[in-house]
């Protein structure tokens, strides 16, 4: 108890003395960061996440060939689940004298549970959300079926028994992506009418599917017991399964995310650390003075640890503080930008903040400690200290060790935390390296003015130190520097994926006779005809010889993948949007090659050399991996699993499919194709690629405010690095000043001091950034990486004038300092 009374009294005192204004500031400002981008980025990523299940109609879907036993939807009840049901089935939809077979969907009046429906309530009105599922008595069509029958809001339509009225004309429904190549066109009516039509009786051909959506942790532990209790033809499906392009986009951007935190915990780090061996510095002589009257070395110790808990617990809690404080404002500032309701905040990062900000204490305090209290009596006399001891040095280590594992649980990830991790300790030991050698040739140089000598004397005389601040602000610059690469490559590789000419009308089931009509069709129209490309659905039925064991693949979506039906397709050229990753293309008369997906292959386990079978309308086809290709999702293009040369497939029975752009004033355009060729089904994916775009800004605007967040950090580096020399900086100046430097003379030689570190670890920072940006953008993003010679020679310049500028300020007041006050401080 006495020495928690005393270790309080300590920190009382530090603080009123300023002591440990620097490293709590440097501690509360990492912790606030990193906890605030904790925050807002949990929240924002569960909000997006919830966003991107408007593809499922709610966080969970259960999809059955039967209709459920209630037992599911009692136990997603009982777990505070919301849920919801739909049924899809095909029928004959009637108006007069016009027939068209309709995709049904009736819906459940909660329906949906994540996405608002997009109505017209005019044929060719505008769009508006829909305030709520279609009431009894009434019905929606989509805009191809209204063209297909005639129909216009107001008029009625037939399907079974019932007689239904058009309320509007469906724009856009939640969960229409998930696999809109097999849609028909759509008619969506209430549940209740259902039983009214007899249209689903005992052998009917239906689709029962049941939506659910509540908090994460209920909706996974619901997916884990569904799962256990699934049948036969019984699938759970969520946001993992949905379309590749919005799985894409949603990976990429939560891997940014997650780097972002990460360099912020680089950031505390390097900040703590310098602020620690400031306080190390600066409390020596009271070290040695209680050495002298009779303090031990253990109590010195044990009265700096106990101060040193109690700082960092009061500190990282008014961290968290004030990152829980720093994102209610940035929700309220953006809010209305993000356009996402956030749910409420978790306990997480308040965990993450603790853990962050004791762990750097820990790792980055404490061997300074250790080394303050070995002070030997002997400096009160000799102003002697200890050189670096083996059991420091490896005090330093486990820092580092301390901070790799935070960056790795931070991270989620084994590669990107270890491809940041990795990246850093070497680019810390080449740091040290570099510096060295680089900050050794000032010192054989000689300037043209006595400003210049005396800031190059400066570097020489204190090459440690300077050796030191320098890495640490090329540790700092690094991290905002990668930060800005990926944000960059992360941003320009969303704009350019979804271009504003992207194909958003998809055709299927064009018969081979209407190839030259639907080619006359554009023409006619002034434009270019569309690419028309072959597909012939397939079941994979064997590899390598032998029948396919669908109970044999572990992983759920490779099951999947494996009982579903392939579109396959031939061509004699690499198609557009797709670059070969191993094999090569099919030569002039192969016939028995396959082109098959890279994401494809790894899911089912399959290789160059592999033989395919692949059951055709009855028929097996058989062909041998040459191949394995990587698609642009993304691109809204048509794409393909499985490609063959021609010869292979040209008896199996095949249709035709082409994807074409379709500008907002040509609506008309899409009536007129499917009434001059009503057998085949026109798609409009327009509303789809808006919600894709939609979501991409919305995840581009997380970006940038945590790039914001970060950069924080990173002047936080800045100013404990210029810090950390500060008091020896001030003598210095005073005792150039009583020996007739003028001041002019001694801003000069600041400025040359200061911008020769700048530039030194401006240009280590640009070369490790830059290399460690290639291997993230390769390995983590999946992304091309160009280097910006503008980018990476403006952050040079940068580096080199504002730390220049940065530490001639932050002494120009010890430059008005009386000199008697520099001497004696």
């Amino acid at each position: 108890m006495k020495l928690l009374t005393l270790a309080l009294s300590m920190l009382r005192r530090h603080l009123r003395a300023g002591e440990l204004t620097l490293l709590g500031l440097a501690l509360a400002l990492a912790v606030a960061g990193l906890s605030s981008v904790s925050f807002f980025t949990d929240r924002l990523g569960r909000a997006l996440s919830r966003e991107a299940n408007q593809m499922l109609g709610g966080d969970l879907m259960l999809s059955a060939d039967h209709a459920w036993t209630p037992g599911f939807a009692f136990e997603a009840g009982r777990r505070g689940l919301s849920r919801a049901e739909t049924l899809l089935f095909t029928s004959m939809a009637r108006r007069g004298d016009a027939l068209q077979m309709a995709g049904i969907k009736a819906v459940s009046p909660d329906y949906p549970l994540r996405g608002v429906p997009r109505i017209r309530l005019q044929l060719d009105g505008p769009e508006q959300a829909a305030p709520g599922a279609p009431a009894p008595g009434s019905v929606w069509l989509d805009e191809r079926l209204a063209a297909m029958l005639g129909a216009r809001p107001g008029d009625v339509v037939s399907l079974g028994s019932s007689h239904l009225k058009v309320a509007a004309i469906l724009a856009w429904e939640a969960d229409r992506g998930n696999n809109f190549f097999a849609l028909a066109p759509r008619l969506v009516m209430s549940l209740a009418d259902v039983p009214a039509s007899g249209l689903v009786v005992p052998g009917s051909r239906v689709t029962y599917r049941l939506h659910f959506a509540g908090e994460p942790v209920a909706v996974a532990e619901f997916q884990s017991w569904a799962r256990d209790r699934l049948g036969r033809g019984e699938q759970v499906e969520d946001i993992s399964g949905a379309r590749p392009e919005l799985r894409t986009a949603l990976d990429r951007a939560q891997r940014y995310l997650r780097l972002a935190a990460l360099l912020a915990v680089v950031l505390a780090a390097v900040a703590v650390g310098l602020a620690a061996r400031r306080f190390m510095e600066r409390n020596l002589d009271g070290c040695a003075v209680m050495r002298c009257l009779g303090a031990s070395q253990g109590r010195v110790t044990g009265l700096f640890l106990v101060e040193f808990l109690a700082f960092g617990v009061l500190v990282s809690l008014a961290g968290c503080g004030l990152g829980f404080a720093a994102q209610w404002g940035l929700e309220k500032l953006l809010g209305s930008l993000i356009g996402v309701p956030l749910p409420a905040p978790s306990w997480l990062p308040v965990v993450q903040g603790l853990a962050v900000g004791l762990s750097l204490l820990g790792g980055f305090v404490v061997p300074s400690l250790l080394r303050l209290a070995r002070v030997s009596t002997l400096r009160v006399l000799r102003r002697e200290w200890l050189a670096a001891e083996p059991r420091f040095l490896a005090g330093w280590g486990a820092g580092l060790a301390v901070l790799a594992g935070l960056m790795f649980w931070i991270a989620g990830d084994i590669q990107l935390g270890a491809l940041v991790c990795g990246g850093f300790i070497l680019a810390l030991g080449l740091y040290v390296l570099a510096a060295t050698v680089l900050l050794a040739l000032p010192g054989r140089m000689r300037g043209a003015g006595s400003g210049w000598r005396l800031g190059l004397a400066a570097l020489s005389r204190r090459r440690s130190a300077a050796v030191v601040q320098t890495v640490a602000l090329a540790l700092g610059l690094t991290a905002l520097l990668l930060l800005t690469l990926a944000r960059d490559d992360l941003l320009s590789s969303w704009r350019s994926s979804v271009p504003p000419d992207a194909p958003n009308r998809f055709v299927i089931n064009i018969q081979p006779e209407e190839r030259q009509g639907v080619h006359d069709f554009f023409r006619a129209r002034g434009l270019p005809p569309p690419e028309l490309l072959p597909m012939v659905r397939g079941r994979l039925a064997a590899v390598n010889g032998q029948p396919l064991n669908v109970e044999a693949y572990g992983d759920e979506r490779a099951r999947h993948l494996a009982e579903r039906e392939f579109n396959l397709s031939w061509m004699a050229q690499l198609p557009k949007g797709n670059s070969l990753v191993a094999g090569a293309w099919f030569p002039p008369g192969d016939h028995e090659g396959l082109s098959v997906e890279q994401g494809l292959a790894q899911t089912l386990g399959l290789k160059l050399g592999d033989r395919l079978g692949f059951d055709i309308a009855g028929s097996r086809v058989e062909g041998r991996i040459t191949s394995l290709r990587k698609l642009e999702w993304d691109s809204m293009r048509v794409n393909f699993f499985v490609i063959a040369p021609p010869g292979l497939l040209d008896k199996a029975p095949a249709s035709y499919i082409t994807s074409f752009h379709l500008a907002p004033g040509q609506a008309a355009m899409a009536r007129e194709l499917v009434a001059a060729f009503p057998t085949l089904t026109l798609i409009d994916v327009a509303a789809i690629l808006q919600q894709l775009q939609d979501m991409l800004n919305q995840l581009g605007l997380a970006v940038q405010c945590v790039f914001l967040f970060t950069l924080g950090a990173g002047l936080l580096v800045l100013f404990a690095a210029l810090e950390a020399t500060f008091d020896e900086r001030v003598k210095e100046l005073a005792v150039l000043r009583t020996l007739g430097a003028r001041h002019r003379q001694l801003r000069q030689a600041l400025v040359v001091e200061f911008g020769a570190m700048g530039l030194v670890a401006g240009l280590m920072a640009v070369l490790g950034a830059g290399g460690m940006a290639w291997t993230l953008a390769r390995f983590v993003f999946k992304l091309p990486w160009l280097p910006s010679p503008w980018l990476l020679g403006g952050a040079l310049l940068f580096s080199v004038f504002a730390v220049a500028l940065a530490g001639l300020v932050g002494l120009s007041g010890a430059l008005r300092r009386p000199v008697v006050e520099g001497l004696r401080g």
